[in-house]
Order: C-alpha cells, then structure tokens, then sequence
C-alpha cells in the first residue's frame, strides 16, 4: 500500500538517521525530491531473493527483517534493519539480484529511490560516492565484529550485546522507571535465537538468568533493560 507523504514521525525518523544527516542539505533534497512511499503490514514480503535491484530504500518506519533459509529448511535473521537506515545501496551499484530476502516486521513504512533516479542523483551529487564508501566500511566494519563474536564469544555475552543494540537502536525509557529501557522493538524468543543462530531453548534459559541477576525484566509484551552496565559485564566477561 502507498501513501504520497511521510508523516511527521516518519520523515524525522529519516532527517535524523546517523548516515543521512551527514549529507549536504542539497543532496538530501534532491534524494528526498525523487522518493516515494510504501507501507507494509506485519510479515508483508517486501523483496524476496533473485529479484533484480529496483529501488535504493530507507526504513521510516518498523523495522525489516533480512534473511534466508538455508538447504535444510532452516530460517537464518542476518539482521533486522532500523528506522533512519538506507539499505540496497550495493545492488544499486553492480545491478545483480538481491541475495536475501526481507519482511516487513510490523507496520513498515518505507522511503524508496529508483534505480534510474539513484543513479542520477550519483552523477549529479560525486558527494554520493564517498557518503556510501562510509557507509559500506561502517557495514564491514561490523561484519568483521560480528563474525569475530560468533567464533570467540559464548552465546550469553553475545546475547548481552544484542540485547544492548536492540536497546540503542529501538529503545523507549519506561513510565514507571525513566532508568529502565524497554526495547520496543518485539521479537518473540524464537526470532531472537534467530538472529543469534542458537536455538530457542538455550536462549530462553540465558534470558531467564540474566533476569535472575536483575539485568532485564521479561514480559509478555517483549523485553525491559533494566541495568546497561550489568549487561555490558556480561558482554565483556568472556572477551
């Protein structure tokens, strides 16, 4: 479904991403110029593996959940993308088929480019070409940090990070204690062991010894950080 504007929410959401702000106020114009918006609702397809690269997108709006599924049958979460963040930049580049598939996780609203306007702006903007090298090393850069952390660290102080970067990256401070967090983004516990490649069972005893020792609060409507530091020793005491 396609809605002409962003709402106000939504277009902050994009003006205030950490990439975005960096460009030049005519650039952003002129991206912001060609775009147009989609909205998804929960669990909508909004590119499936093997499609040719059309669009250039930014999240405004829920998050998108990008993954595969392997020979067996299994589903893999590489990573669920956040409000404010620009993806689909690489195939926009080497014109090659999307390598992943992603779903809307929750009600999505999407800031789209087309393929043809992307590489317009690129030709007019040389400012472009640089901002993505950034962006890409960032992305390596964290590639790097997450493939490390899953060949040295156990699955608890890896689950302590992700909890940590759910946090920043979707938290909400709680009414009732302007000190705890509430991550707002909800991940049943199935899509978290996902995400972490582990089963659903061993994440769920982690969870229930983190709460234990007083670092988060499980509840029926999703996850409460209720001491970063604690979490941020549990994530450092095996590094």
């Amino acid at each position: 479904m396609d809605e002409p504007i962003l709402t106000m929410e939504e277009r902050e959401a994009i003006n205030g991403g950490r990439w975005f702000s960096t460009l030049s106020p005519s650039l952003r114009h002129d991206i912001l110029r060609c775009a147009y918006v989609k909205r998804y609702k929960d669990s909508d397809l909004i590119t499936a593996r093997g499609d040719p690269p059309t669009e250039w997108t930014a999240v405004a709006k829920g998050a998108v959940r990008v993954s595969s599924t392997s020979l067996s049958g299994k589903l893999i979460t590489l990573t669920y993308v956040e409000p404010g963040v620009w993806f689909g930049d690489v195939a926009m580049f080497d014109g090659d088929q999307r390598t992943h598939d992603a779903y809307a996780h929750g009600p999505t609203t999407l800031l789209c480019v087309a393929r043809n306007d992307f590489q317009k702006i690129l030709t007019i903007h040389v400012e472009l070409y640089e901002a993505l090298m950034r962006l890409q090393a960032r992305r390596i850069r964290q590639l790097f940090g997450l493939v490390e952390d899953l060949n040295t660290l156990p699955l608890r102080a890896r689950l302590a990070k992700q909890l940590l970067h759910l946090a920043r990256s979707y938290g909400v401070p709680c009414l009732a204690d302007g000190n705890e967090t509430r991550i707002g983004l909800q991940l049943a516990q199935e899509e978290l062991a996902q995400l972490l490649g582990a089963s659903r069972q061993r994440v769920n005893q982690e969870l229930k010894a983190m709460e234990r020792e007083g670092a988060i609060r499980i509840e029926p409507g999703g996850l409460v950080v209720r001491l970063r530091e604690k979490l941020l020793r549990i994530s450092e005491a095996d590094t």
